[in-house]
């Protein structure tokens, strides 16, 4: 990626999250407008360093979604007077741009890694002379599935051990709620990886950190007595939900490439599919456990004091 001609210092630009935003960066004393998918003014950088975004530009509605889906509202138009809206200042601002990657989910017909899939110009209007950021995308390899199956195995054996070795009550869930602030480790990273103006989702740590202090607090809770036995089901299924739900929203890390995160990526996947493997597992052990004690305190419970009271009669004899 660069740029053309070289603005002479006064314009950087650089692709932050793999290929997910394009952030630029202006600056003071200079005016620059990037402009839309259909020439129209998208974003305006001012000479004061505050950024303003066209809310009645196509462009500004087609970035909210990678694969460009959502709908455009009917009065954003390319011809429609601009409506300014403020969104940074500093002189930065960084946003999705489709211009930068493969317009598509599916692999690019005949193109192997290393080969150029894409080469595209994003206008610019810098202190009215026309300056292009032009982006070459590169065929990235597919990603080696070895850190999501080594996630897999090392969770899976440990909560094998954890269940028939050491069989504590402890030992799952804290071996559960180790994979959960691992997840908080990658998630508070990749959150930190972009900047704020892009919007990035707070449930990229917000449901590992449940999950961890769900799942603690279960490890924590004594094993007998019926309202510790209750709370520690109910911290085993939220924390398992986090764990699964947080495990599903981020999926698309185990097939692409490029992960918006400057996590290493073999950590990410790693971390990715052993919270899914334990977010599964004890999700179902709680279901089953649930399940088995609904069915033996249902039409056994009025039986077994019905027993009691007839051996508490019969006992002077």
């Amino acid at each position: 990626m660069g740029l053309e001609p070289d603005p002479g210092g006064t314009v950087a630009a650089r692709l932050i999250g793999g290929d997910s935003f394009l952030e630029l960066t202006v600056a003071a004393g200079t005016e620059v407008t990037v402009l839309g998918y259909q020439g129209e003014p998208f974003v305006r950088f001012n000479p004061d360093g505050t950024v303003d975004r066209n809310e009645r530009s196509p462009s500004r509605w087609l970035n909210d979604d990678r694969f460009g889906t959502r709908p455009v509202p009917a009065e954003a138009t390319a011809d429609a007077e601009p409506d300014w809206r403020p969104v940074a200042d500093g002189g930065t601002y960084a946003w999705h741009d489709h211009r930068a990657h493969w317009m598509s989910p599916s692999h690019p017909p005949g193109a192997e890694p290393g080969d150029i899939v894409l080469e595209a110009v994003i206008p610019l209007m810098v202190d009215g002379g026309q300056v292009e950021v032009v982006v070459r995308s590169v065929l990235l390899a597919a990603p080696s599935p070895v850190p999501a199956i080594a996630g897999v195995v090392l969770v899976a054996a440990g909560l094998a051990a954890a269940a028939f070795v050491v069989r504590r009550s402890w030992a799952v869930p804290a071996l559960a709620a180790l994979c959960a602030f691992l997840a908080l480790v990658v998630g508070a990273w990749a959150y930190l990886s972009v900047p704020r103006v892009t919007g990035p989702s707070l449930t990229l740590w917000v449901g590992p950190l449940v999950a961890l202090v769900a799942l603690a607090v279960a490890a924590a809770l004594p094993e007998r007595g019926p309202r510790a036995q209750v709370a520690r089901l109910a911290c085993l299924l939220l924390g398992a939900y986090e764990l699964v739900w947080w495990s599903w929203t981020r999926r698309t890390a185990l097939s692409r490439s490029l992960i918006p995160s400057d996590a290493p990526a073999w950590l990410d996947r790693a971390t990715l599919a052993a919270a899914a493997v334990a977010g599964l597992t004890v999700g179902i052990v709680a279901l089953l456990t649930v399940a088995l004690r609904a069915a033996t305190a249902g039409p056994a419970g009025p039986a077994s004091r019905s027993a009691g009271s007839g051996l508490s009669a019969r006992s002077p004899r």
